[in-house]
């Protein structure tokens, strides 16, 4: 099981996102440009000291990141999926993608995806913060698979 964020622009949420990687015992996948500095104070206040310990793939393209790919399923966390993500039979080999907070994934990564999953939520709202539903569904995944350390 891997998580891949597809240039994010936040970088709490990428810490949050790195925390969770290193306490979970799965590895990330950062598709940059970033729309921040990986230096920056607020990634590792974010991350705290869990930076270090955290798996991390940085590609600097979409390309990069695509070629890179093992051949595992590319399961895409988006508002726009039919299918929610209580539905989705999970396999360790799964990438979990999620998009950047401003505007989620362009069409060209949506074609790319095996599967796209959505958290259900109340009409009217329109989403989760990108960590909070990468944790939610990563933590369904990984109790599907046994995957919990």
């Amino acid at each position: 099981m891997r998580l891949a964020l597809f240039e994010p622009d936040i970088p709490q949420n990428t810490g949050a996102l790195i925390r969770l990687g290193a306490c979970l015992g799965v590895p990330l996948d950062i598709i940059e440009p970033c729309g921040f500095l990986w230096s920056e104070a607020k990634l590792k206040r974010a991350g705290m000291d869990y930076l270090g310990l955290a798996e991390i793939v940085r590609h600097p393209s979409w390309a990069a990141f695509a070629a890179a790919r093992a051949d595992s399923r590319l399961v895409l966390l988006t508002t726009k999926a039919d299918l929610a993500y209580t539905e989705f039979a999970f396999r360790p080999s799964d990438t979990l993608l999620l998009g950047r907070e401003s505007a989620g994934v362009p069409d060209f990564v949506h074609d790319a995806a095996t599967g796209r999953l959505r958290i259900p939520m109340r009409a009217g709202l329109r989403s989760l913060n990108v960590a909070l539903a990468g944790a939610i569904v990563l933590a369904e995944a990984l109790r599907q698979t046994g995957g919990f350390a």
